[in-house]
């Protein structure tokens, strides 16, 4: 790309865009057509410019803003600037981006994991939940893990689909990684039965968390 502004990378990712894959990922809530491959092929030659990742974030464009996740310089954000651009990261591949590949690479993670888990707004609640689930796996100590499996007890079944599937994943990570609560992570997965029938491809790991735990513990052990 021999011009790096916006306007020369907004063309091109109009000229990526296939109308059936737009089809395929608005089934999913993503209104893009853009191949993933093809955007991290463009990603990979701009390398981080950070300016023009906030550029392309403001283009309110679902494949603009995942480009802009994957040059921009996750630690060059204050925790408001993320907080907002949570907000307004509707589509659920731009969320997921967003808490994977920027937040939780920032010095302000934990303070956004502790605003985000108790906010009002579902969708800003599941993406503390992801953080807590990133700590209860890389970064335990401090957690309340008793308080946690409470929570989840008391509020994930009745949960929306992207708050619950964050619960679910911490309600995992707790009882993969902590063997002291493994039987009441797994007794709480048994009992409430989330994710239980969720179709899963062969060869993959079920997201129900007693299958889930069991797996990933037994291949641990061998």
């Amino acid at each position: 790309m021999a011009e790096t502004t916006i306007d020369a990378v907004m063309a091109e990712l109009a000229a990526l865009a296939d109308p059936k894959m737009r089809e395929a990922n608005q089934k999913r809530g993503d209104d893009h057509g853009v191949n993933l491959s093809a955007l991290r092929a463009v990603a990979k030659r701009l390398k981080t410019r950070h300016e023009l990742a906030r550029e392309l974030w403001a283009t309110d464009d679902t494949a603009a803003r995942l480009l802009s996740l994957l040059i921009c310089r996750p630690k060059s954000f204050e925790p408001q600037e993320l907080d907002s651009m949570l907000r307004q990261a509707r589509a659920p591949k731009v969320h997921d981006w967003l808490v994977n590949y920027v937040v939780k690479k920032s010095p302000h993670a934990e303070e956004l994991r502790v605003t985000w888990t108790d906010d009002p707004d579902q969708v800003v609640a599941s993406a503390g939940w992801a953080l807590t689930a990133e700590r209860v796996a890389k970064k335990p100590e401090g957690l309340d893990l008793p308080g946690l499996l409470d929570t989840i007890e008391a509020e994930m079944k009745d949960a929306p689909d992207r708050l619950q599937w964050a619960m679910n994943h911490a309600l995992a990570q707790i009882g993969i990684e902590h063997a002291d609560h493994r039987a009441r992570a797994i007794g709480i997965g048994e009992r409430l039965e989330v994710l239980k029938d969720y179709p899963t491809p062969p060869n993959c790991t079920s997201p129900f968390a007693p299958i889930w735990i069991n797996e990933i513990v037994s291949r641990r052990q061998a």
